[in-house]
Formats: structure tokens, sequence, C-alpha cells
């Protein structure tokens, strides 16, 4: 398995929030591939891509231009046990290739969540160039979400930090 996550603390993972994007004072930039194009200013302007999926997660991938580092970020009401601020040893495929690190559980809204962040560029396109992310803790299957149209709203993200500059 390829390990590329860093940990980032829990005052980072706070920002990042599930279904109140107004209260989270979230701007709108665009849309593309299915993704809502986004940006967020608690994280430097930092533009990201949103989808929610039918399972009821609500997955962001963006970019922390405060920490220098790129994000996923999943929601789901239905991961009750989730502890705020606690590290997961997580694995996750992206069309079966294997990778594995560490999310910060989060709360937002009363929403639990897993923050992700990585620091390798390559890996963004790597999301972006496949069509499954199945992400798994402790062995079981926790969420598998369609990829597709990532690549259209990630380049809709960059197209929006070159425009915010």
């Amino acid at each position: 398995m390829t390990k590329i996550f860093t940990r980032m603390g829990t005052a980072l993972a706070l920002v990042l929030g599930s279904t109140a994007v107004t209260a989270q004072g979230l701007e709108q930039w665009g849309s593309g591939g299915g993704w809502d194009i986004m940006i967020d200013p608690s994280l430097g302007n930092g533009c990201l891509i949103q989808a929610a999926y039918q399972d009821g997660s609500l997955v962001r991938i963006g970019f922390d231009r405060n920490a220098g580092a790129g994000y996923i970020t999943a929601f789901n009401e239905n991961w009750g046990d989730i502890e705020e601020g606690a590290t997961y040893d997580i694995e996750f495929d992206l069309d079966g290739q294997p990778y594995e690190g560490e999310a910060v559980g989060i709360y937002l809204a009363g929403t639990p969540g897993a923050d992700i962040y990585f620091t390798n560029p390559d890996f963004l396109w790597d999301i972006a160039a496949k069509y499954t992310r199945t992400l798994y803790h402790e062995g079981y299957e926790v969420m598998a979400i369609d990829l597709g149209g990532t690549m259209v709203g990630l380049e809709g993200a960059l197209a929006c930090q070159d425009e915010i500059g």
C-alpha cells in the first residue's frame, strides 16, 4: 500500500463541513462533472468540489491554501460512532489500487465525517482519473462512491484557484 497522507490538526478539520454550506461561508463558483465548485474563505480561499450521493454521503475534494495541502472530506449521518478530533487509520482503494492513511473525525452541524489531508499532487490526479473510491476502516467497507466527472470538477477547481489568485 502507498502511504501518502499527513496528519493535520483538528482546527483544520473543524472548518470543513456537511450540508451547512451557507453557515460555513462557502461561496458558489460554478459546477462541472456533477460537482459543485466552491470557494472556502476559511482555507485561504481554497477552491473545492462537492457532491452528494444516494447513500447520504457528502464528499468534498479541495485545496487548503493555508496548509499548502489537498483534502478529501466525507460526511454521512450514519457514521455516528466517529469521535471528533480522533485519528483513524483508514484504507481505501481507487479502482482497486490500495492506499492507506489517517483521517481525523469531525462533526459539523451534527453530521459526523472524516477528513483526510494529502500533500502529493499526483494523488489528486490519481483520484480524478479513477471511477470508484471505496473507503474502509478496520477492514470493513464504510462507503463506495462513483468518481465519474471528477476530472472535470477538479479542472474547474483549478480554474477557480487561477481566477482568485
